[in-house]
């Protein structure tokens, strides 16, 4: 399924690419699209469980190309007999570079991330929020002068642990921490001051 969708965008960013119009300046940036995990929170050598999801982000407040983000991404599935609903919200930093037409960025984002209780291996009781970080960046193609395709990967750090009798959650050496993320979807950008809507 994974291929499918990786073949599928690949093939849309070449299609745009070769439509491509120069992108006009922004104070504004509303992404949607979707979103790949590498792994579930419980998966465990042996059991890597790959996750499907969402993402949602909005950069603005633009200076030399500097921007304030925020991204909020969450994924559904299941692995081991038990859920891996989680949400994150982070936010941060990111830095957008114009290339001809395309705009490539990179972004360092922080923040919390929010789990179902019993996500561990067989439905052990976990952390339902801990601490996460994520550096990254990506490809921005316009479609129009106010429209992008937007291609991004990531690299993502989340401190989820079980829960035990200790007064202090402890993580287990098997449970992930580090996981991959690949997104793709739509930015829409809103006129700078003193630009033409259209």
């Amino acid at each position: 399924m994974f291929h499918r969708i990786a073949a599928l965008a690949a093939l849309l960013a070449c299609t745009l690419a070769l439509h491509a119009q120069s992108q006009a300046p922004s104070r504004c940036e509303i992404y949607g699209g979707y979103s790949f995990l590498s792994n579930s929170l419980d998966g465990v050598p042996g059991a890597h469980h790959a996750l499907n999801g969402w993402d949602v982000s909005a950069a603005f407040f633009d200076w030399h190309g500097l921007r304030f983000k925020l991204d909020t991404y969450g994924y559904i599935g299941s692995n081991l007999g038990a859920s891996q609903n989680m949400t994150f919200i982070l936010g941060g930093a990111e830095f957008n570079h114009r290339l001809r037409s395309e705009s490539v960025f990179i972004e360092a984002l922080g923040g919390d991330g929010g789990a179902a209780k019993y996500w561990g291996p067989h439905g052990e009781q976990g952390n339902t929020a801990a601490f996460s970080t994520l550096l990254g960046g990506g490809l921005d193609t316009p479609i129009n002068r106010r429209i992008s395709f937007r291609a991004q990967a990531d690299f993502q750090y989340a401190y989820f642990a079980l829960v035990s009798n200790l007064p202090v959650p402890q993580p287990l050496p098997a449970v992930p921490r580090f996981f991959g993320r690949i997104s793709t979807g739509i930015v829409w950008r809103f006129p700078a001051r003193g630009q033409p809507s259209r």
